[in-house]
């Protein structure tokens, strides 16, 4: 089933016309046909989800496709906010981060110039790239049937960063010197629903040491540890943001497993 998104509001009932790229890539790529259901979700401003819903192609050609809302379908977003600030890696490892980060449900990605970065971008470099990643981070919305898209941010320095991430609920930053996993574990029973996570990856040579103190200074940030094995970057955080996915789902099993205990009561 194909996931558009919309700036329009959306109704059962009502006939919405979809047009541009989405119309073409629909009528000439998928080659979708009258009778076929498609996913529709509202998307007002970047990074906040409206209602999702499930529509029927009316009809379909090269430059618009109309469909009919049907029924209004619950949110696929997780109930809490997760910013990923990514050091940035070298090749097309920030690609496969964002597409991972985006499917297991993150709100924003940061790409952050770090001390031990191996790739320097320069102004027109940093503006290219964030309209791959941005595009990246849509194919994979769509992809995973997420209820918004998520957005790639420009690109920040670490000082920056730790400002912005440490406003955050839970701040989380793995780091490959730190030991055990109580600490991993005491910082994700932290997440709570309606909680906002951030997540701080070094970049392929991972964190300077002033930058781990600079971390550690603020009282914000929680260092953890992923195991005793060391990870890549792009391995660190699709570990962590699984990590941090599956603490944020409990919360909901937990909430469905009260409701049907009250229910059978």
């Amino acid at each position: 089933m194909q996931q558009i998104f919309t700036e329009e509001s959306l109704y059962p009932g009502q006939e919405t016309i979809i047009t541009g790229a989405d119309a073409r890539h629909l009528a000439q790529v998928v080659r979708i046909r009258a009778g076929e259901k498609v996913r529709l979700s509202e998307q007002k401003i970047p990074t906040e989800a409206g209602k999702s819903f499930l529509g029927e192609v009316v009809s379909a050609d090269r430059d618009q496709v109309c469909i009919l809302v049907t029924e209004e379908v619950p949110s696929t977003e997780l109930p809490i906010r997760i910013e990923l600030y990514q050091g940035i890696p070298k090749g097309d490892r920030m690609e496969t981060v964002i597409e991972k980060a985006v499917e297991l449900g993150a709100c924003s990605i940061i790409p952050v110039e770090m001390k031990y970065c191996v790739v320097k971008l320069d102004e027109k470099k940093k503006k290219s790239r964030i309209s791959r990643y941005q595009s990246i981070a849509e194919s994979a919305a769509k992809q995973s049937k997420r209820s918004v898209i998520p957005v790639v941010e420009d690109v920040m320095s670490y000082s920056s960063a730790l400002e912005a991430a440490t406003k955050c609920d839970v701040c989380l930053l793995p780091y490959e010197c730190k030991e055990g996993m109580a600490a991993t574990g005491e910082a994700l029973k932290k997440i709570r629903p309606g909680s906002s996570v951030a997540i701080i990856i070094g970049p392929e040579g991972g964190f300077a040491p002033e930058e781990i103190r600079q971390a550690e200074t603020t009282g914000r940030v929680d260092v953890i540890s992923l195991g005793k094995r060391i990870l890549r970057t792009d391995t660190a955080a699709i570990t962590t943001m699984s990590m941090v996915m599956l603490e944020a789902e409990r919360h909901l099993w937990d909430q469905d497993d009260e409701r049907a205990q009250k229910e059978e009561r």
